[in-house]
C-alpha cells in the first residue's frame, strides 16, 4: 500500500470553521450508519461506547489505541439516523465537536461518509492525522482489508504540517 495523503479541508460550518474529512464507498448507507452509530460495529474501526443514547450521554473508549483506555464524556448533541450525528466530548483539556453525516446517491449508489470538527478545537497537527488513520480504518472494516494493516505511523507525524497549516 502506498503512503496515505492527507484529506482535510476547511469550509464553514453551523458551528464554526471546521476541518472536514469525507470517504466514499459503493455501499448501502444504512451500513455506514451502522459503523458509526452502533457500539459493537465502531469498536471495529475505533472503539465502544457505553450508555445509554437516548438520555443525551454517552462514554466512548477509544479501543483502537489500546485495551486499557479510559472513557471519555460524550453528549449526544443531536441525532437524525440514519443521516447525522452531532457530539460534544473532552479530550484531555480540550473540547471537541464532531459531526458525522452520511449522504447516498441513489444514481450512484455512492455512500459518503463526512467527519466535521471545529478547528478551534485543539492541536490540528495531531487531530487531523488522527482521523484519517481511523477513517481508513473504516475503509478497511467496509472494504474488508485487514484493519490491523492501517498503521498509525503511517499518519503521524507525515500529515502533521498539512493539518497544522490548516488551522
Amino acid at each position: 500500500m502506498s503512503a496515505p495523503h492527507p484529506t482535510g479541508t476547511t469550509a464553514d460550518g453551523p458551528r464554526g470553521r471546521e476541518v472536514r474529512l469525507t470517504r466514499r464507498w459503493q455501499v448501502d448507507p444504512g451500513t455506514v450508519w451502522e459503523l458509526v452509530t452502533v457500539s459493537e460495529r465502531l469498536e471495529q474501526w475505533v472503539g465502544r461506547w457505553e450508555g445509554d443514547p437516548r438520555s443525551g450521554q454517552v462514554e466512548l473508549f477509544m479501543t483502537a489505541e489500546g485495551d486499557d483506555v479510559e472513557g471519555a464524556e460524550c453528549t449526544v448533541v443531536s441525532c437524525d439516523p440514519p443521516r447525522s450525528v452531532v457530539l460534544d466530548t473532552a479530550v484531555g483539556d480540550d473540547s471537541w465537536h464532531l459531526s458525522l453525516t452520511v449522504d447516498h446517491d441513489a444514481t450512484s449508489g455512492m455512500t459518503t461518509l463526512t467527519l466535521a470538527q471545529l478547528l478551534a478545537d485543539g492541536a490540528m497537527a495531531d487531530i487531523g492525522p488522527g482521523w484519517e488513520y481511523y477513517l481508513d480504518r473504516l475503509a478497511a472494516v467496509i472494504e474488508g482489508r485487514d484493519v490491523h494493516a492501517v498503521s498509525f505511523e503511517d499518519y503521524h507525524p507525515s500529515m502533521s504540517d498539512y493539518y497544522a497549516a490548516l488551522a
